[in-house]
């Protein structure tokens, strides 16, 4: 999932004509950023720091550019305490007591590596504090991509997938021998845990349940499919699963269903295919059921025809059909879909292009359109981020929750924002 990127430093505390100088000197024919810094764009990114300065308040800006929501960041800060280790593609949620709930693949070494354990925290002051991490699974091989949900019942559903991806490299090192000794080492001694068959076995998409509140959790069972933030509850107290089956059965892509509070699942329906594109280029799914009833499902498309941009299918018969994927005119991925208290849709996704960072975009009409992007981060330095999810607080601010390598960090970190909509 790694790509070639450049970027570009923002600074917004710069004086007002200095970024202006900025945005023009990007803009210029020969510029590597020619043509992505238009008015509109400079304008998004400076509102909240106008605001700041006292120059223009923040309902002004969103009366003035209503295609781009009024919104300010309060506190970015990292919140993952153990710097030993890379932190990959967590999802937060909130329950119904307020508690928070993060999840994420930790006790990694890298990207790809043999390590991946599924890891939590918890806080209960809306994210002004965390405790201190627990592993909740640790399999044979590596566990990756984690998703978290509270049911209607009270139940936390805690999903993941594991991975040999990791195994290619491993033995073209021991072949090239060009890591350190005991790196080598302790990446055969992962792997040669197992044999190739016993390990075979171990690849799936898989589900924790909890029916006591996180103290105690069930063993790994398979769910059908995988995406990073897991499933949805419906209205009619269903489970609804939007994901990809990655080893197992066909490989489709679609919505699975429980009935059961998560026990069990069975599939439900396929999702159509625009014509021209590939089932295996759709990935990463996630959902949300809109105020009408309508279900709103978004995919990272990999496909030729809006190559890394997000797709978006409707169904309005409970997830029995759907619409033939569409473009939305997002380019980034994945998304997560949160439906606010007032009914508008949300949907936050990592943005592995200038500015690097995250972002998040509104609907007012059921996820029929989507506002201009909010920038929620952009002070990345490499495509190794994003996977972001968010929650709604008590007082209406919001809180979202990414992964970052940053610049100063060998590893990974978990990275927080919480801001609001003016």
């Amino acid at each position: 999932m790694l790509t070639t990127m450049y970027r570009e430093i923002h600074a917004p505390e710069m004086p007002l004509a200095r970024a202006r100088a900025r945005i023009k000197r990007l803009n210029a024919p020969g510029s590597a950023a020619f043509g992505m810094y238009t008015r509109r764009a400079f304008l998004a990114r400076t509102a909240t720091g106008l605001a700041g300065w006292g120059l223009v308040s923040p309902w002004v800006f969103s009366r003035a550019h209503a295609a781009v929501p009024g919104y300010e960041i309060l506190e970015t800060r990292v919140i993952s305490p153990q710097s030993q280790y890379y932190h990959g593609w967590p999802t937060v949620a909130r329950r119904r007591s307020g508690e928070l709930w993060v999840v994420w693949s930790g006790g990694r070494e890298d990207h790809v590596c043999p390590f991946g354990q599924v890891v939590a925290m918890t806080s209960r002051n809306e994210g002004k504090t965390w405790t201190w991490p627990r592993v909740l699974l640790d399999g044979a091989i590596d566990d990756r991509d984690a998703g978290v949900l509270e049911t209607s019942h009270g139940s936390l559903l805690v999903t993941t997938f594991s991975s040999l991806a990791y195994a290619p490299n491993l033995e073209k090192q021991s072949s090239a021998r060009q890591w350190p000794a005991e790196k080598l080492a302790r990446w055969r001694g992962v792997h040669e845990r197992l044999n190739q068959g016993e390990r075979e076995k171990q690849l799936g998409q898989w589900m924790l349940r909890s029916t006591d509140g996180g103290a105690n959790w069930s063993a790994p069972f398979g769910c059908l499919v995988n995406s990073p933030h897991g499933p949805i509850q419906l209205r009619d107290g269903r489970l609804l699963y939007p994901g990809k089956e990655l080893w197992t059965g066909e490989q489709r892509v679609g919505v699975a269903e429980s009935t059961d509070d998560g026990q069990t699942w069975r599939w439900l329906a396929t999702l159509p295919m625009r014509p021209g594109d590939a089932m295996d280029n759709y990935h990463e799914l996630h959902g949300v059921e809109c105020a009408d009833g309508r279900i709103v499902v978004q995919i990272r498309n990999h496909n030729e025809t809006n190559n890394r941009e997000t797709l978006q299918s409707e169904s309005s018969d409970g997830g029995k059909t759907w619409t033939t994927p569409h473009a939305i005119g997002v380019r980034g991925l994945p998304s997560h879909l949160l439906r606010l208290r007032d009914g508008r849709l949300l949907m936050s996704y990592g943005h592995r292009r200038a500015p690097l960072g995250n972002q998040a975009r509104l609907s007012r009409d059921q996820g029929e359109t989507w506002s201009e992007a909010m920038i929620i981060s952009d002070d990345g330095t490499s495509g190794d981020l994003g996977y972001p999810s968010t929650v709604q607080l008590d007082d209406d601010s919001l809180l979202t929750i990414w992964y970052e390598r940053l610049k100063q960090s060998p590893n990974a970190v978990l990275r927080q924002a919480r801001w609001r909509l003016v």
